[in-house]
């Protein structure tokens, strides 16, 4: 079962395709590696469709069709990928970034609703009865499924690569799922050999409930951080917290009468805006002495991972800094 990770890994890819190598910082083996590990993710989806069709199981068609939307929807970051890359332009004059938010909504949407589908018809089959799929193909299948996701795994972590690591990792909890799966259809097999088939027509539906519940909270908590950025709310404090503090020192070093801070995120790009209120008694007042500022402001900024864009202001009306 593929999440997310991929989308990222293939967009790295797709970034190195036109950067040199820098001392194997992102060697062509990891590379290779990464493409390996998105080919094996779409064959197990695939795989996994055909297989819980023949064998009548909701849970195995729900892991291939979770599959193969993670994967069709790592083309969709690809794409977004590239179009954040293109930058500012005269049609996007404060550059692309919202295409990031809006393309982890739309995956977040589209898992949701697969878990949601899955999680319905599930809950279906419980009430009809239970679901019996053929058991010795579907134990058949749980074992493919982990002993390739293991040896995906431990092909993965032979490297050093950061990226490739964390994507041995992805593979490490897909194996960890196989296990789950496997021991699940265990389960049905043992229950139909000791008589009680009825019992176990419920093991199957049961699975596909448990994890499509657990599946849920993902795109949940992507769709929430991102609406967060395309709605311009607020960022976390703890993310605002340092500009707001060296801010609040510059109006006491320079003795304004106010100022207003407001910071929001949109993809990786961080927008501040600040406003300070010029009073009578403010040591700052030529334009020099403001540009000053605004340099000291931006020297704080360059030390946060993250594209900035910085607005600072000064009036000595209040209202129009509020």
């Amino acid at each position: 079962m593929r999440g997310c990770n991929a989308g990222v890994m293939l967009a790295m890819m797709a970034d190195t395709s036109d950067t040199p190598d820098t001392g194997g910082a992102r060697s062509a083996t990891a590379t290779r590696s990464l493409l390996i590990s998105v080919i094996g993710a779409a064959a197990f989806a695939v795989l996994a469709l055909l297989w819980g069709l023949a064998v009548s199981s909701p849970m195995i068609v729900f892991d291939g069709l979770y599959s193969f939307v993670s994967v069709l929807l790592s083309l969709v970051s690809v794409a977004a990928v590239r179009t954040i890359e293109r930058g500012a332009d005269e049609r996007y004059p404060f550059g692309r970034h919202a295409w990031e938010p809006l393309t982890v909504i739309l995956k977040a949407v589209s898992l949701a609703t697969l878990c949601g589908y899955a999680l319905i018809g599930a809950i279906g089959d419980i009430l009809a009865g239970g679901k019996h799929p053929e058991t010795i193909p579907s134990v058949l299948y749980a074992l493919v499924a982990t002993v390739g996701a293991g040896l995906m795994t431990r092909y993965l972590r032979s490297h050093s690569d950061g990226l490739v690591r964390a994507e041995a990792a992805q593979w490490l909890m897909d194996t960890l799922l196989s296990v789950g799966v496997l021991l699940g259809f265990l389960l049905a097999l043992g229950l139909e050999s000791a008589g009680h088939p009825d019992i176990a027509g419920y093991v199957d539906p049961g699975m596909v409930i448990l994890f499509s519940v657990l599946f849920l909270r993902m795109p949940v908590r992507l769709f929430t951080r991102s609406l967060r950025e395309v709605l311009s709310i607020s960022v976390d404090p703890a993310l605002s917290g340092d500009i707001e503090t060296a801010v609040n020192g510059i109006v006491e070093q320079y003795r304004f009468d106010e100022v207003f801070t407001r910071v929001t995120k949109i993809g990786d790009q961080l927008d501040v805006e600040i406003d300070f209120v010029v009073g009578a008694h403010s040591t700052a007042r030529e334009v020099t002495e403001f540009d000053r500022i605004r340099q000291q402001i931006s020297d704080i900024l360059e030390t946060m991972p993250h594209e900035k864009w910085m607005t600072v202001s000064f009036t000595a009306e209040r209202r129009w800094a509020h």
